[in-house]
Parts: C-alpha cells; structure tokens; sequence
C-alpha cells in the first residue's frame, strides 16, 4: 500500500499529541470561570511534558525515519531541536504569565487565546523542523508566522502593539512570497518537492544551474527576513519593541530554532550542491549583520530594541557557521560547522529566553520596564536577580565563563577552519563592539543610584526557573562538552542519513 495513505504514524506522535492537546485545551478554557483559568496554564505546560517524552524517546532511539511519502523525517537533529523547543516555550509561559494576566491580554483576565496560539505557533515550529519537502516546511513556517502575528496584536487596545502587527504582516508575507517564489522556481528546475530528489538533481546537472540561483536568491532571502539579518532586519526592532514582552519572546525565542532547521534542510541537504552560491550570500549577510546590528545597537535607550538589534548581530554569528562547512567542495567540515552554528542557536534561545524574563519582572501593571534606565539599582534592590542579569549580558557579549563565549569560540574554529582568518578577525572585532551595550546595561544595574525603591515580587515558579536560567548560563558554558557532543553526534547522524 502507499505510503502516504498508510503512513508510519510513531514519528509523528508529538505533533498528534499537541494537536488534539492544544484542541482540547481551546474548547476547555471556554467554560472555565475566570477564577479557574489558572487551569490552561497548568494544561499547557502538562502539554509541553508530553510532547517532550515522545521527543526524547524517538531522539534516544536515534533512528533516522521517513514518513509520509518523505515529506516528514524524524532524525537526532530534529529530536534534539523539538525539545529545546519545549523547553523554551515552557520557560516562555513561566515567565509571561503574571504579565499577560496583569494586562487583560486575554478575555476574561487570563484567557486561553495567549496559550494556545502559542501552541499552536510550536506546531507550526515541529513540523518546520521535520519537514523533509519544500511543502511541508512551508506549510509549517505559515502555521507559525499566523499564529504569531495575532499574537502580536493580541492587545487589541494597545495601538503600539496594533502598529507592531501591522509592520510583522506586511512585511511577513513578503518575505513569505519570496521564500515561495524561490520553491518555486526550485521545483520548476528539479521537478520535485522533496528535498533528497532536488538534491540528486542538482548534483547530477539535470536540472538548469541558473534556475536555480535565481531560485536559491529568494530563498536565503526569506531565510534571512526569518532569521533577522541585514538587509532583512527591518521589522526586527519595531516589532519587538511594540509586541507585549510576553509576545516579544515568544517571537525571539524558539522560532530561531525552527528557521535554523529549515536552513539545514534547504541549504544544506537540498541544495548542498549549490553551497558555492549560498555560502558567498550568507557571509555578505553575516558580516552586515554584524556590523548594522552591533552599531546600530549602541544608541539605543530602550532594552527592547536594544536586544532586537543585538538578535540581528547574533544571527550573523549563527550564519558564520552555516556558511563554513564546504570549503571548496569538501564536506568534511559540515558536521563540526553546522553543530557549532545549532549550539550557537541553542544558547542563544536559553539566553534570550532568561533576558526578556528579567524584563517580565521588573514590569507590573502600569508600568513597563523597557528602559535601560529602568534596571537602574536593581543590585540594590535584588542583588541575586541582578546577578542573574549580569549573567545573561555575559552570555550575550562571549564574556567567559558564561555559555555565550564557548558558542562564539566554536563558531570561530570553524570559520578558521575555511581559511578565513580575516573573516573570524572581523567576527571579534565586532563582538567588542557589541561588549559595549551589553556592558551598560551591567554598569547601571551595580553603580547607578535606584530610581525605584520598590521590592522586586514574582511568582515562586517565575523565580525558581529564572534562578536555574541563570545558573545554566554558567553551568553550560565550565560545561559545554557534554551539549557540544550531543550536538555533533546529532548533526553527523542527520547529514549521514
């Protein structure tokens, strides 16, 4: 029998799961009482557990299966990607939870619509990570960009959000049309939507080389608007900014995860013959991003937008690695390249995700604590969350010990490892470029006299997860071998298979 009529269902159990969960969960908050709405909170992070055993068991099993005609593959890489999804997402709701309910984000007070939207966003998230066919990932980047942008415009009487949803729209579906364009122009060349036959394609000559430059030109552009970097990074400050922080890490957290997965899957395994090509476009991208997002992020006042710049610097690093592992037709560095730039990602998301968590904190009804000048005192006023803080700036910058400096120091080997000294030179230079604001942000936590005298208060769970995001920062960067390897091995196994 075919198939894609009698699919192997076990890879996709996560997904089944999340979907009647996340169902479930909609039509349940429906008739909670607002005094019980506390309840969804519970189900979804329960949601996020079960989708993680399933993860871990086929992840653990370390087998490499097709299904669905090839349009979905479950490997080690996407294994291992799902469930720091999970627990990125997890963390996210942690977090966001007094914040969201202190600004009637939702009906009723603590409605379900920020839930499951964002449930429905991580779908969106695994199937972009399994997909194995240009449609699949398509099909699971719009599931995740719809949901984000309504929940970015989920104040609904808050203009500044409003406007933010507008620009992330916009300028989503163009760069969505361009990424569909490029597909287009792919299958038009090879005849195939799957990504093992445009590969053989393409590596046989079949299929027409200048077709597919074109094509491939409009693919690393929506790549690029996804991830963030120049000259595609138009959206990234405004729309961080006037998205709710709650909004804003959901946006800059995870999905990162997802857009590096799908780079793997279109450049590397689809269009690995084509490396030539997309490697000269991503360094150009790289080192604009470097340069644009460190500057630029300098003059900024406001964290939020200084964080949305630091992103785009970040990404530039994460395309570093990408674009260092074929050098002159040799593949032999892939495995080491590409696990550097998926561990890069990963402690980037786990950085990120603590940084706009501290950010939560500070805030309360009435009041946004989206100043650099707001975190002023915080040493004072909550030594062990300023710590925690400075741990993250830390991170960010590639200050040792933090997890931060052994991701950049893995990406930079394999930039040396192509021959391109200058190439790596210019990544440092830029990145004590970047020290500066990360550093600020330090210097008025500890020197600068408190404006507010204020107890900082959070939910017990809040500040359990914030202390053990704190603590991992240091604990994955003295330790990183153990992640380092996970990463390694999971590369090696998904481009071998």
């Amino acid at each position: 029998m075919n198939e894609f009529t009698n699919p192997n269902l076990a890879p996709v159990y996560a997904e089944i799961f999340l979907l009647v969960a996340a169902s479930a969960i909609l039509l349940i908050d429906m008739f909670l009482p607002a005094a019980k709405r506390n309840l969804t909170y519970y189900l979804t992070l329960l949601t996020l557990g079960g989708c993680a055993i399933f993860s871990f068991a086929d992840f653990n099993g370390g087998a490499t299966v097709y299904t669905f005609s090839n349009m979905y593959v479950s490997d080690p890489m996407s294994n291992l990607l799902k469930l720091f999804t999970y627990l990125t997402v997890a963390m996210t709701l942690v977090y966001s939870r007094q914040y969201a309910t202190e600004r009637n984000m939702m009906s009723d007070n603590l409605g379900g619509e920020f839930y499951v939207l964002a449930l429905f966003s991580m779908l969106g998230q695994m199937i972009m990570i399994s997909g194995h066919s240009v449609l699949s990932i398509y099909l699971g980047l719009e599931l995740m960009s719809l949901s984000l942008y309504a929940l970015v415009a989920l104040r609904r009487d808050h203009a500044v959000s409003t406007e933010a949803a507008m620009k992330y729209f916009i300028l989503g579906a163009l760069a969505s049309g361009f990424l569909l364009y490029g597909i287009s122009m792919v299958y038009g060349a090879t005849g195939s939507l799957d990504l093992s036959e445009i590969a053989r394609a393409a590596e046989s000559g079949a299929a027409s080389r200048t077709i597919l430059v074109f094509g491939l030109v409009f693919i690393v552009a929506g790549l690029a608007f996804k991830l963030g970097a120049v000259p595609f990074h138009m959206w990234v400050p405004d729309v961080y900014q006037g998205s709710p922080t709650a909004v804003t890490l959901l946006l800059g957290g995870a999905p990162k995860l997802a857009t590096f997965a799908i780079a793997i899957r279109l450049l590397s395994e689809g269009l690995g013959a084509m490396a030539f090509d997309w490697q000269q476009m991503l360094m150009v991208l790289a080192v604009m991003s470097l340069a644009i997002g460190n500057f630029t992020a300098i003059a900024q006042t406001n964290i939020k937008r200084m964080l949305a710049y630091s992103t785009i610097a970040q990404m530039g690093f994460v395309l570093l690695g990408l674009m260092s592992g074929v050098v002159g037709g040799d593949a032999s560095n892939a495995a080491s390249a590409y696990s550097a730039a998926m561990y890069y990602s990963i402690t980037y998301v786990l950085t990120t995700v603590g940084t706009f968590g501290l950010i939560m904190m500070l805030a309360r009804s009435g009041f946004e604590a989206e100043e650099i000048n707001d975190f002023k005192g915080l040493g004072k006023r909550s030594p062990w969350f300023a710590t925690v803080m400075m741990l993250m700036m830390f991170s960010l910058a590639g200050v040792p010990p933090a997890m931060g400096f052994m991701a950049k120091l893995t990406v930079l080997e394999s930039v040396l490892s192509t021959g391109a000294i200058w190439l790596a030179v210019l990544a440092v230079l830029f990145s004590l470029i970047g020290a500066f604001y990360y550093l600020r942000v330090v210097k008025v936590m500890w020197f600068d006299e408190p404006t507010d005298v204020s107890v900082v208060q959070a939910p017990m769970d809040m500040r359990v997860v914030m202390s053990v995001n704190g603590i991992a920062v240091v604990a994955l960067g003295v330790f990183a071998g153990p992640l380092l390897t996970v990463c390694t091995n999971a590369m090696i196994t998904t481009l071998t298979s």
